[in-house]
């Protein structure tokens, strides 16, 4: 038996910026509300891997930096004292009937009416390319993202990727490094479009399409660089100090597949309340796919309070034997 105290009335997985916009809501919508976050602070990838970098597409902003963002939804969220567990990874689900599912971490076992996932793409590491000796400049001039732009003040830096990290990454660095070149492969650029056009009409070097890293130049640390054009094979070789390879994501959903959900493509399916194929268990965010999904953090707060609303009429119509 579980001890009345013990039960939650919803338990959110992860405490990103649309965790905690669901625990908001949920507080909002009178559930004792329990928030599990694998990292020491909430914030999700935000907090962890640019928290210096301006976002544009948040309903209510011109702009904001990540991290004012999440310390807003944090005093948000709160406002309700949710219960919030840091440090600890969710690594099993298991339903047990009559309004009680068992979440297992390492460090123990929670249990709840109710859950919403909301952990972004899952397990994550960024996408490398295959060059010689680049592992061995990680640390030395590599970066995969960049919680702080003050190392690379008065830097050359070379940008990698044409997505909207390196072509936000790229207009935050102009202006701080003393000269920023962004090269990108393909024909199309996956960046929204006025971000594209601000970036074309900045002190940003661009080089596309067909441009890419070819090699790394230096002892220690990174010296330089060459990149080529790999429909012309033209090479050039600049002089950088830092490279930001910014190509994306490799996820890994397997996990969660394990906990008996559906799985589709690389995201959880869902129906349009934000339910699973398991009962009690909801899902919103980057995690979450159905037609037409936006990956953007506004499409996943309204996710989220599909998702508490769903949740919440469970919980009611179970209490009422409907």
């Amino acid at each position: 038996m579980v001890k009345a105290d013990e039960l939650y009335d919803i338990t959110v997985v992860g405490a990103g910026p649309v965790g905690l916009y669901a625990a908001y809501y949920a507080g909002l919508r009178e559930c004792r509300t329990k928030l599990i976050e694998t990292y020491p602070q909430v914030g999700g990838r935000l907090i962890s891997m640019y928290p210096e970098k301006e976002i544009f597409d948040v309903a209510g902003h011109r702009r904001i930096v990540a991290a004012d963002l999440i310390r807003e939804l944090t005093d948000q969220a709160m406002q309700y004292e949710p219960a919030v567990v840091l440090n600890e990874r969710v690594t099993g689900l298991r339903i047990l009937g009559e309004r009680v599912i068992e979440l297992t971490t390492p460090a123990g076992i929670h249990y709840t009416q109710t859950v919403i996932l909301t952990v972004g793409c899952g397990a994550f590491v960024p996408r490398k390319l295959d060059i010689p000796n680049l592992i061995d400049f990680e640390g030395h001039g590599i970066f995969y993202f960049l919680p702080s732009f003050e190392p690379l003040r008065g830097k050359k830096v070379l940008i990698v990727g044409g997505g909207n990290s390196a072509v936000d990454w790229a207009l935050s660095l102009d202006g701080i490094a003393s000269e920023v070149t962004l090269c990108h492969r393909m024909y199309k650029w996956q960046a929204h479009e006025a971000m594209v056009h601000r970036l074309l009409s900045s002190n940003v070097r661009v080089k596309y399409p067909y441009f890419t890293l070819k090699e790394v130049l230096g002892e220690e640390n990174v010296t330089g660089a060459v990149i080529w054009n790999e429909r012309s094979g033209l090479e050039e070789t600049i002089a950088v100090d830092a490279i930001v390879l910014s190509i994306g994501m490799l996820t890994n959903i397997e996990p969660i597949r394990a906990w008996g959900l559906n799985i589709v493509g690389s995201g959880i399916a869902v129906a349009p309340d934000m339910s699973t194929n398991l009962p009690g268990v909801y899902a919103a965010g980057d995690i979450v796919m159905y037609p037409g999904k936006v990956l953007l953090i506004t499409a996943g707060s309204g996710e989220a309070a599909t998702a508490v609303n769903t949740a919440k009429e469970y919980i009611i119509s179970e209490e009422l034997g409907r």
